[in-house]
């Protein structure tokens, strides 16, 4: 990114922002490749719904981000392969839950590793936000709140287990293909048995968002260098990934873990041999669409 002698015053979401949106736009769309190869500009028009990019910055954010999708497309995608080719044996055997929660360590890992590649370009950015930025990411952050509240913290007890079935379900859907109503009443059991406690999820996102607006304060108000400024992105990012192992609220973060697993594992078991093929047949589209982004030219 561009270097600067003077610092004034990142994410989606603050940090963790750059990978989640990348993961969203590539498993949510029917085709891989298309979501992938344009990932690069919905990441920044993201980020400029964030920060409000003025016209210096625009040119070298999205170079930044392009040097980002290269990296990742060729030192990523291959291992993405690895992954969905396990997930196609566990699929089509016995997994237990140690085998799930081994994939989820191995996607934090890599979660992490992409975060923490993306540190200096962030620190570059952070060090290049004005003031007026950091208010409207701020603003941002409030906004998005207050529509997690309104979706998520309205209605009873029975209304959330829903909406939450309800995304879970779209995603089962996604690799299964449907559901006898059967089915659906295990799945959505297994669901039901998860703890439930939007607050805290709402409670935890506001609080990575003041980090996040901490840290680009100190940078503004201290006029950090670069080197400095990556330091403490670094550490935020980590910060966040330990945050399930030390917090005070690790004993819900386990039994969410845990049960989520479980969830996954009841819908492995009941699968019938045709649900399975399905969910082999798409990981394989995506094994194949991620060998051939890997050896594709930008």
């Amino acid at each position: 990114m561009k270097k600067f002698n003077t610092q004034a015053p990142l994410h989606q979401r603050f940090t963790c922002v750059l990978l989640a949106l990348m993961l969203v736009v590539v498993a949510g769309c029917s085709s891989l490749r298309l979501a992938y190869n344009n990932g690069d500009t919905v990441l920044y028009w993201w980020l400029n719904a964030y920060v409000d990019l003025d016209r210096d910055q625009k040119g070298w954010v999205r170079e930044d981000i392009d040097k980002l999708f290269d990296w990742h497309r060729k030192t990523q995608l291959r291992d993405y392969v690895e992954i969905l080719r396990k997930g196609q044996k566990q699929v089509q055997g016995n997994p237990t839950q140690a085998d799930l929660m081994a994939d989820y360590s191995e996607i934090k890992s890599r979660t992490q590793s992409l975060l923490l590649k993306a540190a200096p370009d962030l620190a570059d950015l952070a060090r290049s936000l004005k003031p007026e930025q950091i208010a409207q990411m701020e603003k941002k952050f409030k906004s998005n709140n207050d529509d997690y509240r309104k979706k998520f913290l309205s209605g009873d007890q029975e209304k959330r287990q829903q909406l939450r079935y309800k995304k879970s379900m779209e995603q089962f859907e996604l690799w299964f293909g449907s559901f006898s109503s059967e089915q659906e009443a295990l799945i959505r059991k297994a669901s039901d048995a998860r703890p439930l406690d939007n607050e805290i999820w709402l409670d935890e996102r506001s609080r990575r968002q003041r980090n996040v607006l901490a840290l680009v304060q100190k940078v503004q108000n201290e006029k950090l260098g670069k080197e400095a400024t990556v330091a403490l992105i670094n550490t935020l990012i980590k910060d966040s990934f330990d945050r399930l192992e030390h917090s005070d609220r690790k004993a819900f973060f386990d039994a969410f873990e845990n049960s989520t697993a479980q969830m996954i594992l009841t819908v492995i078991k009941i699968a019938t041999p045709a649900q399975k093929a399905h969910a082999v047949k798409r990981m394989q589209g995506w094994i194949d669409d991620f060998n051939s982004l890997a050896t594709q030219p930008k």
